[in-house]
């Protein structure tokens, strides 16, 4: 069993998952890690974007070394063939992020009309705020009547009416203005992703520096838009997070409890599944079957939700969710959609784990489907908890294993969390900056990807990044990787660099702020909007940075676009299938710096990309005037 570990070592980081990668061997589990090793090697023209399927005449390659063809049957080049499959790359990403903010506003509009039993308006002054940036008259009216005036003006922006969408306006004057000269301001979040698979059908769009740009602009429709509109309505919906202390790792789990796991991004059914587990009558059933109690926690995005609102606890992230099923301690699953394997289902079929799908768009194999919808959301909740706790007695003892002790983390910064912590505005945290006591901040975010040793480099780039006083928010994966490695409690800010430590320390906050879900990059955007328009500069003259040292799915390709077209440089770990094309590879790490103000880098090495974002962060600083920091 040493050998085996030290083998699954070489696989992950993370403290937990070689314990699990042992026993799922043991009890013949196939994991995310053999099928990729299964896959190799992968396709090289795939890898450099050269291959295309567009189209009925394909599928078509073509020859990087110029050996065979240098076009594909239509007479596209590598670099129209390179630009049309980043830009399907970042309209299916936008479109993922919006369709869920898409699905919220639905619910708050079923709220304001009383047909949503179980959902409820819990930031009323978060409401009126958002109502008022949409130009929605608030006085002398009720919350439902603000909520369906919202939810309606919410949904225009998802269509083609306006010239712009209404969350641009947070931006910095100097940034809109920049979008506008370039013709990328987002109109319709629909619309710009509608538009790029028409301008990537054959025949239409055959420019890839015009393919590159509107590409930013389906982007920004996701930041500015969607997913903006998906945390603001989280937020009036379930409640703007506040600082809250839990835990991570498979040590949340509980061997003599119910444990039941919810798992994906949307928290529409996970709400509801949290407020069935806390009703007197599914407590006492779960006593009945020999259990002291329901344990509900948390995988990927869906757990980041009721982590930041109610301090859920965190089982794992992306390529932990097998692993959770592994420990034979699951007694159900509940998924909605977004970064859920296919293979759970069969995992689960080892053990007596029930898995539950809940979205009309995202069915499994292996898997009940029980569709929720606002109007039988709560009911079908009440459902599903009573099975989960009717299942305990079908555990198997002998296949129980929990590898781990939880580690403490604190979460819960939202943007009001963060300005409140720092006493109502950013005056303390620009005086920080000035001061040098804080070189900088930078957003690391994104998925895990088997390609890459799983949690190292979101763990690493932080810890060096922290340790040079570079203050760090995290989201999504990134987040729950930083939480197992100790990296969110108090005690963390002794692991910071003297002045990020002596900040931290005097406010009782960590110096790794987990600001919530991959929707919730967006609030990063707020915040340094906020800090510019403070300083009266652009979001690109800012020392800070971004960066996706794991990333994985088309999501994060948009995240990345939309953080770079708004002014944020950002360094990708896994490459993205470009490199077919120099001329798209330029633009995207050289070119885009004189459009918009910042521009990619891609480094695989945590060491190296935290030295890449160090060096950035000086130069905004001497651009500033701010005093350099020796390292």
């Amino acid at each position: 069993m040493s050998n085996r570990r030290k083998e699954f070592e070489k696989l992950t980081s993370a403290n937990d998952a070689p314990l699990m990668l042992a026993k799922a061997e043991i009890d013949g589990v196939e994991t995310v890690w053999e099928r990729h090793q299964a896959q190799l090697p992968q396709c090289g023209y795939c890898e450099m974007g050269l291959s295309c399927r567009n189209c009925a005449m394909g599928p078509c390659r073509v020859d990087p070394f110029g050996e065979g063809p240098q076009r594909g049957v239509c007479g596209a080049d590598a670099d129209i063939i390179v630009a049309r499959n980043l830009g399907r790359m970042i309209a299916s990403g936008a479109a993922a992020h919006s369709d869920h903010g898409r699905d919220l506003v639905e619910v708050l509009a079923k709220v304001a009309q009383g047909e949503a039993p179980g959902y409820e308006i819990r930031d009323a002054g978060k409401l009126r705020a958002i109502a008022t940036e949409y130009g929605i008259a608030t006085k002398g009216k009720k919350p439902p009547a603000i909520a369906s005036e919202l939810a309606s003006a919410m949904q225009e922006d998802y269509g083609t009416r306006k010239p712009s969408l209404q969350l641009v306006s947070r931006a910095p004057r100097k940034r809109r203005e920049i979008w506008n000269s370039l013709s990328i301001t987002p109109r319709g979040i629909d619309r710009e992703t509608s538009e790029m698979m028409h301008r990537t059908h054959m025949g239409v769009d055959n420019d890839w520096k015009s393919l590159l740009l509107h590409g930013l602009r389906n982007a920004l429709s996701d930041g500015w838009g969607g997913s903006m509109i998906a945390t603001e309505v989280s937020d009036i919906l379930f409640g703007t997070p506040a600082p809250v202390s839990t835990k991570a790792n498979l040590g949340v789990l509980e061997e003599d409890q119910v444990n039941i796991v919810v798992h994906g991004h949307n928290p529409i059914v996970s709400e509801t599944i949290l407020k069935a587990c806390q009703t007197t009558q599914i407590k006492n059933l779960a006593k009945k079957k020999g259990a002291k109690g329901i344990n509900l926690v948390g995988v990927c995005c869906t757990g980041n939700e009721l982590l930041m609102r109610h301090g859920i606890p965190m089982a794992g992230n992306h390529l932990m969710t097998e692993l959770a099923l592994v420990t034979g301690a699951v007694e159900m699953m509940i998924v909605d959609y977004q970064c859920i394997m296919p293979s759970l289902g069969s995992v689960a079929a080892c053990y007596h784990t029930r898995m539950i799908s809940t979205s009309d768009k995202a069915r499994f194999p292996g898997m009940e489907h029980r569709e929720f919808t606002p109007a039988n959301a709560n009911r079908l909740a009440v459902e599903l908890v009573k099975e989960a706790v009717e299942n305990f007695e079908l555990r198997n003892p002998d296949k129980v294993y929990i590898p781990v002790e939880p580690v403490e983390q604190m979460a819960g910064f939202s943007v009001e969390a963060i300005l409140k912590a720092l006493g109502g505005s950013p005056d303390l945290l620009i005086d920080a900056l000035k001061a040098g006591k804080i070189r900088g901040a930078a957003g690391v975010v994104g998925c895990n990807n088997p390609k890459i040793k799983h949690d190292y480099g979101h763990v690493t780039l932080t810890q060096r990044l922290i340790e040079n006083d570079i203050l760090v928010l995290d989201t999504g994966c990134a987040a729950v990787a930083n939480a197992k490695a100790g990296l969110k409690s108090a005690q963390a800010a002794r692991k910071a660099g003297p002045g990020l430590g002596e900040i931290c320390g005097a406010l009782g906050i960590p110096p790794v702020l987990h600001v919530g879900s991959c929707v919730d990059n967006v609030r990063i955007l707020v915040l340094v909007s906020a800090l510019a328009n403070a300083l009266g500069v652009d979001i690109s003259d800012l020392p800070v940075a971004g960066a996706a040292p794991e990333w994985y799915s088309e999501k994060a390709v948009s995240i990345g676009a939309y953080f770079v077209a708004s002014g944020v440089f950002t360094v990708l770990g896994p490459m993205p299938p470009v490199t077919g094309s120099m001329k798209v590879v330029e633009l995207l790490t050289e070119g885009l710096r004189d459009a918009v103000g910042a521009c990619f880098a891609v480094e695989p090495d945590p060491e190296k990309a935290a030295h890449l974002i160090r060096r950035h962060i000086e130069s905004k600083r001497e651009a500033l005037g701010l005093p350099f920091i020796k390292a």
